[in-house]
């Protein structure tokens, strides 16, 4: 029972482990990003929810990112946008039930931080 148990939580660990490990890619090119736009693109605004963890705001999320995919500064972090495609994807049943959601408009930076925290949270919400 106990070996059971152990291999139950091992295999458990393990398909965990890709999952985190590519948000820990993503939050590395988010940071790298974000230094990039306080240099490249500081006059960009970026329609950013005023509450991260409101449900009805990740639509609203993924419309900022796109936003900030067709800049031109933004061309060298493709790998990013295309890791954050499969994220997206795995979200996207929850877009049905969305509502409104509280924004304003603005920079870029702003916005990168609340992403990197809306990616940390993510996986965790994906679960539930």
């Amino acid at each position: 029972m106990q070996t059971h148990l152990y291999l139950l939580l091992l295999a458990a660990g393990i398909s965990a482990a890709p999952q985190l490990s590519s948000v820990a890619e993503l939050l590395t090119l988010l940071q790298q990003m974000w230094e990039s736009t306080t240099k490249d693109i500081q006059n960009l605004r970026i329609e950013t929810p005023d509450n991260i963890d409101d449900v009805n705001c990740v639509s609203t999320i993924f419309e900022g990112t796109e936003q900030l995919k067709t800049n031109p500064a933004m061309k060298k972090y493709s790998v990013f946008f295309q890791k954050f495609e499969r994220l997206k994807q795995s979200l996207a049943p929850s877009l049905a039930k969305e509502g409104n959601c509280e924004t304003e408009r603005k920079k870029a930076t702003i916005f990168i931080e609340k992403l990197m925290t809306f990616i940390r949270k993510a996986p965790k919400n994906a679960r539930a």
